[in-house]
């Protein structure tokens, strides 16, 4: 993913409006020691494009989990002649708000790939635990497990992700009162922690699954406490959204043929974990 010829990250505008966090990794992106930015600037004789919003920028890089308060703004910067790439939330509607690529998984594919993982590790009863309701991209996670479970018993639980301590008391009170649950499979990483606490503390015997990740989550993976994460790679996401735009500003190009660039799901588990923990500590995974 890093090219020898390392551009810097401001040449296109990387706009990310105010996330839920509701389908999208916590980590990526270098500390804030490192010059104050999210991902080190690389340095190179190209063209630098102005990043201000308010003095109509040269394109915009942007995700949309809420379409219907979300997409009439995009189209809006669209109509005024700036490039616009979404990424990561969104996948059902880039093309309508306007978008000229999207980076992202496709929430349904990921769900379904997750679904039949869960059915071979011969899961009878999976909870899905969603952390905000209206989120589309939450909802058609679950639905595509649920087809992945084939014949197998699916639950939605949805919880307060912005209060993990009321997460905690939702989730433990259903595995208490449900003991035929045999598998959890949480929507976000913050989630995944809980339920890590959660599902001793209901006395369950259920298995963690999750999507998403972080690098505490990815401890959890090596221990055993998660069995696996569905990776969306975020960071290359924002990445190739980016350097997407400098392409598009400086030779025309557009990726895709009109189709989502999907980047994942790809899956994190006992096989792959050592070495995605080493990104994970730099902050790239």
């Amino acid at each position: 993913m890093f090219r020898s010829r390392r551009r810097a990250i401001g040449i296109a505008l990387l706009m990310i409006l105010p996330l839920i966090l509701a389908a999208c990794s916590t980590t990526g992106g270098k500390k804030a020691a490192q010059g104050g930015s999210s991902v080190a600037a690389g340095h190179a004789n190209t063209a630098h494009y102005t990043d201000a919003i308010n003095s109509h920028v040269d394109g915009i890089a942007v995700t949309d989990p809420n379409p219907a308060a979300l997409c009439p703004t995009i189209q809006k910067a669209v109509q005024a002649g700036i490039p616009v790439v979404m990424f990561n939330a969104g996948v059902g509607n880039w093309q309508q708000c306007g978008g000229m690529e999207y980076f992202g998984q496709d929430e349904s594919i990921a769900g379904l790939a997750a679904g039949k993982r869960l059915a071979a590790a011969n899961a009878k009863h999976v909870l899905c635990v969603l952390q905000e309701q209206g989120q589309v991209q939450l909802e058609a996670r679950c639905a595509g497990v649920q087809k992945g479970l084939g014949s197998a018993t699916m639950t939605k639980l949805y919880v307060n992700g912005r209060d993990q301590s009321a997460v905690l008391s939702s989730l433990t009170a259903k595995l208490t009162q449900d003991k035929t649950i045999d598998s959890v499979i949480t929507l976000g990483s913050p989630e995944a922690l809980t339920a890590v606490q959660a599902i001793p503390a209901a006395h369950s015997t259920a298995k963690l699954y999750t999507f998403d990740t972080n690098a505490a989550e990815i401890a959890k993976i090596k221990s055993g406490a998660v069995q696996w994460a569905v990776d969306q790679q975020p960071f290359l996401q924002g990445y190739e959204s980016v350097d997407s735009l400098w392409l598009w500003l400086t030779n025309g190009n557009v990726l895709g043929g009109g189709q989502t660039v999907l980047t994942g799901p790809a899956f994190i588990d006992a096989s792959n974990v050592a070495k995605v923990a080493t990104y994970a500590e730099r902050g790239t995974r």
